[in-house]
């Protein structure tokens, strides 16, 4: 009796604690048993509660589905030059007509003269001109996705009138076709060349860290030799490099590989000391014991326990590829002409007096923001999310 006496008030607080613990878990868990939460489901709330990262990952799929159906998205042919709207400032839309009536969205015609004292032509709304928006509209015949052949685009007026939302260049092509298609360069090239670099900065940062000896001296001397030189040098030197006769596909898996064939070496580094670490845990070492191969414990123990690190260093390395490609095309050693990304449109809007006189010219720049902001905050919510020890 007296021992029962002694206990009763510790087993009390034992049961008040429980019940105050699992009033915790019934709270914040939302769907069901805790747990029944895998791993997965878990990084996915925690990415959720990220909202520049949901925003992030909401921009990146409005991006990648318009440059995907780019054919549909853009209302002009980006190749076909037009003389009679060289340098022409962007048609804004208008409900309102110079009257004061209201109308559907449209936009004016347009005027042009030419500028004698300066010998550039001037563009100019024309008020008595209206020509209505329209969507769904018949225009250039094209094969959507390569396969169906259409002519419907998403926009575009009645001609003789003409649409030009983000102005022309100086060719007089449509600076919004232009960007479009642009960007199937430019957000692609990243995505090829983040997974080249997954591939080998994975794999040789891998054998490095598990390995060791001079297997692991070598390659950290070699990683240390390509991070000593000058990023854009070396990729402007590769780049050069390049046969001048080659096709513009053929050019631009070579770029994709040149930026990869460099920007392996920080993931490589990265993953040699997460390895390094699990090099000496007790699943590794009971994997030895068991019998397993190198490259068993290698495949089948080591890179899936790192697969969420490479992940977030990918995600923060796509951007990088971006601005590597946009460099390199500014400089005219990257994508060249007819062939067209957001690097080859900002080449003419290289010198202050153009960004002066035209400055809806560097609207490509705009977009490469956007698309650099969107993957950085992506990247930064997966990497919260996967942190065990993020809140």
């Amino acid at each position: 009796m007296a021992h029962q006496q002694v206990l009763a008030p510790v087993m009390e607080e034992i049961e008040e604690e429980s019940a105050e613990a699992i009033g915790y878990a019934k709270a914040a868990n939302v769907s069901g048993d805790i747990g029944q939460l895998s791993v997965g489901r878990l990084m996915w709330r925690r990415f959720l509660r990220n909202r520049l990262a949901v925003a992030g990952g909401i921009v990146l799929i409005i991006l990648y589905t318009i440059i995907i159906f780019a054919d549909f998205f853009a209302p002009y042919e980006h190749t076909i030059s037009n003389e009679d709207f060289v340098t022409r400032p962007p048609q804004l839309p208008r409900i309102i007509d110079s009257e004061g009536n209201f109308h559907r969205p449209f936009v004016y015609g347009t005027t042009t003269v030419l500028d004698m004292e300066n010998l550039i032509y001037i563009h100019e709304d024309d008020t008595e001109q209206i020509y209505p928006i329209r969507f769904f509209v018949h225009g250039r015949p094209y094969k959507l996705l390569g396969l169906f052949p259409t002519d419907i685009h998403f926009f575009g007026v009645d001609e003789p009138g003409t649409i030009f939302l983000l102005g022309t260049e100086r060719n007089g092509r449509d600076m919004v076709s232009r960007i479009i298609y642009g960007g199937r360069v430019s957000m692609t090239v990243g995505l090829i060349g983040v997974a080249l670099t997954i591939v080998f900065g994975s794999v040789l940062g891998t054998a490095s860290g598990y390995f060791g000896g001079i297997v692991d001296t070598v390659m950290q001397r070699v990683i240390e030799l390509l991070m000593s030189f000058p990023s854009i040098a070396l990729w402007a030197a590769f780049a050069a490099a390049l046969p001048s006769n080659v096709s513009n596909i053929t050019r631009f898996f070579l770029i994709s590989i040149i930026l990869s064939l460099i920007g392996w070496t920080g993931l490589a580094r990265q993953v040699r000391a997460k390895v390094l670490s699990y090099r000496e845990m007790d699943f590794a070492s009971a994997a030895k014991a068991a019998g397993a191969s190198h490259w068993r414990i290698i495949l089948v123990h080591m890179l899936p326990n790192a697969l969420s690190h490479i992940i977030v260093v990918a995600t923060l390395a796509i951007p990088g590829m971006i601005l590597a490609e946009t460099a390199l095309s500014f400089l005219g050693l990257g994508i060249l002409p007819p062939a067209v990304s957001w690097g080859t449109l900002l080449k003419d809007a290289q010198t202050v007096a153009v960004v002066i006189k035209f400055p809806w010219l560097m609207l490509p720049g705009l977009f490469v923001i956007i698309a650099v902001l969107s993957f950085n905050f992506i990247g930064d919510g997966i990497r919260d999310a996967a942190d065990p020890f993020s809140i």
